[in-house]
């Protein structure tokens, strides 16, 4: 009996169906609170939430049908595995392979960036768990749900990668009114403020660093512009864009 028709006498495809339909719910409800924390412009957004939501449903599923073969009769087909333990190595697996995750994930800023690609990271050592497992429709609906979400969130953006991001930078005049003014400047650029830190210099300057986010980029044409309107109020600026242009 070879491997392949081992799996297909312990899992019918209305069990393949079922093992499929859970990695598709797992999907929705990480997108779901996904798109809350993006709202809230969080640094773990949709596609992350997702990630490790199916991710974690996948392993599951390891963790209880990926050892049948070995469970429910027919192993002494296959030589080497009387008395294995299987799920030994598969659990170092997933605690070993969040020590690479944190490898990618650093702090820029106020921002932290790689967290989408330590889950991207941790899925792939999930599929490649239930791989050697043997649940080949599982993992197909895994890469199959990963690819939609790739795409259709690049097509249609949602939650916070609908705005654009900026890092301003100003070093003011201190005791100058430039709090409601700047107050007011953001309105009129229907801004929205994620972080802020005003910082008093003992020369005499004060120094706004803010994070904000909108619909689109802010233009240096349009910061030069309100900067030149404050006369020598402002003594520097400068500007960034946080995120690089979705493709």
């Amino acid at each position: 009996m070879t491997y392949l028709q081992m799996y297909n006498s312990h899992f019918t495809a209305i069990q393949n169906l079922e093992f499929c339909l859970r990695i598709v719910i797992a999907f929705f409800v990480g997108g779901i609170i996904g798109m809350e924390r993006s709202q809230r412009f969080k640094e773990a957004g949709i596609r992350t939430h997702i990630l490790v939501c199916c991710t974690t449903a996948l392993i599951m599923l390891i963790s209880k049908y990926g050892f049948a073969d070995l469970t429910m009769g027919g192993a002494g087909d296959i030589i080497g595995v009387k008395g294995a333990d299987s799920a030994r190595v598969a659990a170092q697996a997933v605690s070993g392979i969040s020590f690479l995750c944190a490898g990618v994930i650093f702090k820029v800023g106020g921002n932290i960036k790689g967290l989408t690609t330590a889950a991207g990271i941790w899925m792939t050592a999930g599929i490649g768990l239930a791989i050697g497992a043997g649940m080949y429709i599982p993992v197909l609906c895994t890469v199959l749900l990963f690819w939609i979400m790739q795409h259709l969130m690049y097509r249609f953006l949602l939650g916070s990668d609908v705005h654009g991001g900026n890092h301003l930078l100003f070093v003011v005049k201190s005791n100058c009114g430039f709090d409601e003014i700047l107050h007011n400047q953001l309105k009129k650029w229907q801004a929205q403020v994620t972080q802020s830190r005003v910082t008093v210099k003992m020369d005499g300057t004060t120094e706004y660093d803010l994070i904000i986010r909108r619909v689109v980029d802010l233009e240096y044409s349009m910061i030069r512009e309100f900067v030149l309107q404050q006369g020598d109020l402002v003594l520097s600026v400068s500007a960034s864009s946080l995120y690089m242009e979705n493709p």
